[in-house]
C-alpha cells in the first residue's frame, strides 16, 4: 500500500474552487486538506466555515480539517457538522489536550495532534494513545509553498518508533514543503500521510502532478 496523499486546499484558486475541488475528486489523491488559520495561532488568515461548506458540498473524497487556531474545543462540533472524518488540533494550542482528543473522538471523528517544527515527539509520550494520527509539520505554520525543514525526518523516525514501541496503530502526517521529489525519503522516515498543496496546484493541472507524486511515492 502506497503512502496517503491529503491535498491541501490552500494552494486552490478561490475563484474557481468547485473547479478545483473536482480536478481533486477525478485524481488519484485520497483526502482533501483543510488548513483553518486564525490569524492568532498562526500569523495569517486562512479560510471559515462558508468556504469549508463550499468544498464539503462537492467532496467526494474525506476531509482532513488542520486547526491552527486558538481554542479550537469551541469548534470542534461545528467541523462535525460540516463533515470532517479527520480534525487535527495543535499540541502547542490546548490546555487540556487529553480532553480535547478524546472530544473529537466522542464526535465520531478522527483525532489528530498536530506539532510544529520546534515541538519534540517525545511530549507526546503521555497522551499518543489518545490520538488516531499525528501531524508533524516540516514548515512553520501559516504560509503554503515553504521549503521542507529536513529535520523533520528525524522527527518521523523518532514518532515511528515511540509508536512502534507502545505498540499503537497510530499514523504520522506530515505537512508542508512536500513534492513527488522527496517523498520517498519521508515514507521511507515512517510518514504514512502526505500533505501536499504548491506542488499539486502551481503547475494547473492537479490530476497530473498527483499522479506524478503518486507514481513516486513507495509503498509503506
Amino acid at each position: 500500500m502506497n503512502a496517503l496523499l491529503s491535498v491541501s486546499m490552500l494552494s486552490a484558486d478561490f475563484g474557481n474552487l468547485a473547479r478545483d475541488v473536482q480536478a481533486v475528486n477525478q485524481s488519484a489523491a485520497d483526502w482533501f486538506h483543510l488548513d483553518i488559520m486564525d490569524g492568532l495561532f498562526v500569523p495569517n488568515i486562512s479560510y471559515g466555515f462558508p468556504v469549508v461548506a463550499a468544498i464539503a458540498q462537492q467532496a467526494q473524497k474525506p476531509l482532513d480539517a488542520h486547526l491552527m487556531i486558538v481554542d479550537p474545543d469551541r469548534y470542534i462540533d461545528r467541523f462535525k457538522a460540516m463533515g470532517c472524518t479527520y480534525l487535527s488540533v495543535h499540541y502547542e494550542a490546548c490546555t487540556h489536550l487529553h480532553r480535547t482528543l478524546q472530544h473529537i473522538r466522542k464526535s465520531d471523528m478522527k483525532a489528530g495532534v498536530a506539532l510544529n517544527p520546534h515541538t519534540p515527539v517525545e511530549l507526546l509520550e503521555d497522551i499518543l494513545e489518545e490520538a488516531d494520527f499525528v501531524l508533524l509539520m516540516s514548515v512553520n505554520p501559516g504560509f503554503g509553498g515553504q521549503q521542507f525543514i529536513s529535520h523533520t525526518l528525524n522527527k518521523v523516525s523518532r514518532l515511528k518508533a515511540l509508536i512502534l514501541r507502545k505498540n499503537l496503530s497510530c499514523q504520522i502526517e506530515v505537512d508542508g514543503g512536500t513534492h513527488a521529489a522527496n517523498a520517498p525519503s519521508i515514507i521511507q522516515a515512517g510518514a504514512d500521510i502526505l500533505v501536499a498543496g504548491h506542488a499539486l496546484f502551481k503547475d494547473g493541472d492537479v490530476r497530473a502532478a498527483v499522479e506524478a507524486f503518486k507514481n513516486n511515492t513507495p509503498p509503506l
